[in-house]
């Protein structure tokens, strides 16, 4: 309990009512079971291998990282193995272990425990592994190694939809990339899947519908004001996984209501320009990552002000 006339101040995520961290994070597990299982069908042991392989490192980087922090591991939260699973999710079925693991433990131990643990961090970890391998690719071009022979799968060899829709080439129907198209990331094989999962967080209280209807209404309209097909946008690259559940981050987002308007507009509006004019890569990853740093100026500009607080002139 509080002593009197001392203010306790706490790290986000501020949680309403009688939730408890661990229970958030396993109803957002539970929101990618369906584009977990979705990936499982489409490539197999791929799959299976990958989150593995992901959800491992995550849980032994947490631990080794508190461990030289001189804290205890907080694997009963289930934060690490969420963001194992994001990671995951966000890689191809064949991408080198090496990559996979370097990026889990770039997520964890860097964008998490470094910078305080969970709830200080200003960037969401499981993008900020991901966006780390892609510029430390180089660097790592010689000792990458090959995902092992799991299995021949044709839907390991399409190309991603977004890179169908950069190159200008003949995309498949509507119907069929919202239900489910292999091709690109784990989370990219069915928009549904994910629209499913985030209903879910929805009606469970964890998200609010300012933040992707936000992002996802503002790639829409700007797609079509740049001549581009809106639906192919909504549907291609990580955007709806970007949406649902990386912008909606209870710690990476904004907490104010108009904060939470503004962060989704702008991540959809750098989203457009990134695959519009730039060459095709990670837009979603780099967008909500760039607006993670403006979170804190979003915040206080959008912030209420206390009762009897005077106005700044």
């Amino acid at each position: 309990m509080a002593k009197k006339g001392k203010l306790v101040v706490t790290s986000a995520p501020f949680l309403k009512e009688e939730v408890f961290i661990n229970t958030a994070m396993r109803d957002v597990i539970i929101g990618l079971i369906p584009i977990s299982l979705v990936s499982i069908y489409f490539y197999k042991a791929y799959a299976v291998m990958l989150i593995a392989t992901c959800m491992v490192t995550a849980a032994l980087t947490e631990v080794v990282f508190r461990k030289l922090m001189g804290k205890e591991h907080s694997l009963r939260d289930g934060s690490a193995v969420l963001t194992g699973l994001f990671v995951a999710l966000l890689f191809q079925p064949t991408v080198s272990p090496v990559t996979a693991i370097l990026a889990t433990i770039i997520a964890i131990g860097v964008a998490k425990e470094l910078v305080g643990g969970l709830g200080m961090n200003r960037f969401n970890p499981a993008l900020f592994g991901r966006v780390a391998m892609i510029l430390l690719a180089p660097l790592f071009a010689g000792i990458a190694v090959k995902a092992p022979n799991l299995g021949t799968i044709d839907a390991v060899s399409k190309a991603s939809t977004l890179a169908m829709l950069g190159g200008g080439m003949e995309m498949p129907g509507y119907l069929e990339m919202f239900l489910a198209y292999p091709g690109g990331a784990l989370s990219e094989s069915s928009p549904l899947a994910l629209l499913i999962g985030g209903i879910y967080l929805y009606k469970r209280g964890h998200i609010n519908w300012r933040v992707p209807v936000s992002m996802l209404g503002t790639v829409a309209i700007m797609a079509f004001l740049l001549g581009q097909d809106p639906i192919y946008h909504l549907l291609s690259g990580g955007l709806m996984i970007g949406a649902l559940f990386m912008a909606t981050d209870w710690v990476t987002a904004p907490i104010t209501s108009s904060g939470k308007l503004i962060f989704g507009v702008a991540i959809g509006i750098l989203v457009v320009i990134i695959r519009v004019f730039l060459p095709p890569t990670e837009g979603v990853a780099f967008s909500i990552l760039i607006m993670n740093a403006f979170v804190p100026v979003i915040d206080k500009a959008t912030r209420h002000l206390a009762f009897l607080e005077p106005k700044e002139i």
